[in-house]
């Protein structure tokens, strides 16, 4: 055990053994032994680069570690107590095989710029696993917007049926939401790419040590600066976990659309058998449970993040255990659930369709068009939107209360018209007709970010160029740490033959 004490028992109490350092012994063998052995190859490097270790003592320490990490079966050690982590069972291993000179690799560190690098490193992988997975869903919900550009069906608002647009219009909107997402969390990505190595305990050193060489042999893109932030700042931890957390706020979103489209009542998505459970004692029913997964899946994963940000609150501004090992631990289901609901989603949206003869008998049912009866008149008849909007209100009026629909209503429209403008209309039954259907409601929206197949193309364009770009910026990160992972293998294999 480490640490100034007049107690001389070697071992930790049997219950704080159980209930903390074996769980923590088991996290590292699970999630940090590789980071920890890159971490002693760079911290290595550096101190014989920098003459703070000679040739030969740095040559005899990297042959010890490559042979502890050849021998050593990590996935069935124990932990018996008599090392108080994985990094004091390594230290022993050194000392053992090389006497005090297995000390000396610690030189110029401490575990706690150590953990925060380990953490970084372990958080850096499964967000890039993370990246990738949302990137395709956003390249899925492209393509399908593409698709369905010129797809109808009718958009709600406060649950109700309100305005004809595209499916793809409706996909690009929830696209541009994941577009922000994707940037929120490359932003986050981008602030795990700073090295806490170098910062020691919580000052740095007095030996002169190289920062930047050990964060390029890490993958790093530079050295976190303030040595104190180094081990007390945790936004690395709360801004990555509550940029995920608005992905699938956000998504869950559209997962409730999804779940009310196909609803039996609205019925203007239908999922396809290869999605659909039956009941198990009515056979007429065709259960759509992908949806509730991903519904559920996304409140999970939503809660888990919450718990990662909660966790770090009130917390004093200092290294501690809040930060460290369980809790970090905790916050790799994160991914779990996140994934599933990322694949589960790229696979199951591709797959559905818009049933058009629903559309088109909600569309009637609610005369969703009628708005667009309301701007013809104004454009061609020379009526005031008020006068326009009162004859299009007592045309709908009529038409829902006869059971018709609203594009066989010209006759109420006539009478609608007559009454309020005080003569007769202009517009012919076939140009009435027009006015009220699906295609020429959406063909007249052609305003920036409309629905109009124009618009609609001038926004996928810029939805590919932004996709492209944050392609750029996560290709730029992994080539980093491709690059680095090679050069510090090499080096360290130099570094190995030194001796002869």
């Amino acid at each position: 055990m480490s640490g100034f004490s007049d107690d001389t028992s070697r071992f930790p109490d049997p219950v704080y053994k159980e209930t903390v350092l074996s769980q923590l012994f088991e996290g590292v063998k699970a999630h940090y032994a590789g980071h920890m052995a890159a971490i002693n190859a760079a911290h290595l490097i550096m101190l014989s680069e920098t003459g703070i270790l000679t040739a030969e003592d740095a040559c005899k320490l990297a042959q010890a570690l490559s042979q502890i990490d050849l021998e050593t079966d990590v996935a069935s050690l124990t932990y018996t107590g008599e090392y108080e982590d994985y990094f004091f069972f390594v230290e022993a291993e050194l000392r053992r095989r090389l006497g005090d000179l297995g000390g000396m690799l610690h030189t110029a560190r401490s575990r706690n710029d150590m953990d925060h690098t380990l953490f970084k490193l372990a958080l850096r992988a499964r967000t890039d696993v993370l990246w990738q997975e949302a990137m395709a869903l956003a390249h899925a919900v492209l393509e399908k917007a593409e698709a369905e550009k010129e797809t109808f069906v009718v958009a709600y608002t406060h649950g109700q049926p309100a305005q004809p647009t595209t499916f793809g219009h409706y996909l690009c909107a929830a696209l541009e939401v994941l577009l922000r997402d994707l940037n929120r969390l490359n932003m986050a990505a981008e602030d795990l790419e700073h090295c806490p190595m170098g910062a020691a305990a919580i000052t740095t050193t007095g030996f002169p040590i190289d920062r930047a060489r050990v964060s390029d042999l890490l993958g790093f893109q530079e050295p976190l600066l303030n040595s104190y932030g180094c081990i007390a700042s945790v936004d690395y931890i709360t801004g990555l976990y509550s940029a995920i957390k608005l992905i699938f706020v956000h998504l869950g979103r559209l997962i409730q659309d999804l779940a009310f489209w196909s609803s039996f009542e609205v019925g203007q998505l239908y999922v396809p058998n290869a999605f659909v459970q039956i009941s198990s004692i009515m056979p007429q029913k065709r259960n759509p449970v992908p949806i509730e997964h991903m519904r559920h899946l996304s409140a999970v994963t939503v809660g888990r993040c919450d718990t990662l940000v909660d966790t770090m609150r009130n917390t004093p501004f200092t290294d501690m255990n809040d930060s460290e090992g369980e809790v970090q631990q905790a916050g790799y289901a994160v991914f779990d659930s996140a994934g599933r609901v990322l694949k589960l989603m790229t696979a199951f949206l591709p797959a559905c369709r818009i049933n058009a003869k629903r559309v088109q008998h909600n569309a009637d049912a609610a005369c969703v068009t009628i708005t667009e009866l309301a701007d013809t008149l104004v454009r061609t008849e020379g009526l005031t939107f008020r006068q326009a909007h009162e004859i299009a209100a007592a045309t709908a009026r009529a038409v829902l209360s006869d059971g018709t629909v609203l594009a066989d209503g010209y006759g109420p429209f006539q009478d609608a018209f007559s009454s309020i403008a005080m003569r007769s209309p202009g517009m012919s039954k076939d140009a009435f007709k027009r006015a009220v259907s699906l295609e020429t409601f959406v063909a007249n929206r052609d305003r920036p970010g409309g629905p109009a197949p124009g618009a609609l193309e001038d926004a996928l364009a810029i939805y590919r160029e932004q996709l492209s770009g944050l392609a750029a910026c996560h290709r730029q990160r992994t080539d980093r740490h491709t690059r680095a992972a090679v050069t510090l293998e090499n080096t360290f294999g130099a570094l190995l033959e030194l001796e002869s």
